[in-house]
């Protein structure tokens, strides 16, 4: 596990689709670390499809707007520090890193494969993106910590 970060890192949540888990990821990511001027984050997929509706909902309830979002491919982004899946199958594109880059993996559930009304939908995206802010806030909580001393 990472204990810092320094000066002009960058993180990437990585998930297949890009639609729907990593784009929360970044927009938390962005809200949390948005005065950290040497820290970039970024979110990519290894198969984009667009970003979801519902997660553009979810995350417009808390203050966070995707709208202007786009799912992008992993070859879009610059070479990361620290790569953050958040499904199975993206964990198995970390082979494509660098040994040097740090991977973790946060296996969530695809809201996008929720059935129901829209509503039913929703509750469902709202009940991953409040696990993915606890997450942000975690890591951000590792990352950014000062050392005791």
């Amino acid at each position: 596990m990472p204990t810092r970060m320094v000066a002009t890192d960058r993180i990437l949540f990585l998930c297949v689709h890009n639609s729907s888990r990593s784009q929360m990821a970044e927009g938390f990511a962005r809200r949390l670390f948005a005065r950290r001027k040497d820290l970039e984050v970024a979110s990519a997929g290894t198969d984009p499809r667009g970003v979801n509706p519902f997660a553009v909902r979810a995350m417009a309830e808390k203050g966070i707007d995707l709208s202007s979002h786009y799912s992008k491919h992993l070859d879009q982004t610059l070479p990361p520090a620290l790569v953050i899946t958040l499904c199975g199958e993206s964990e198995q594109s970390c082979l494509a890193f660098a040994a040097a880059v740090r991977i973790e993996h946060w296996g969530l559930p695809d809201p996008a494969r929720a059935e129901g009304s829209d509503e039913e939908k929703l509750q469902v995206f709202r009940k991953i993106r409040d696990q993915i802010e606890r997450l942000v806030e975690e890591l951000a909580a590792r990352l950014f910590r000062t050392p005791q001393g």
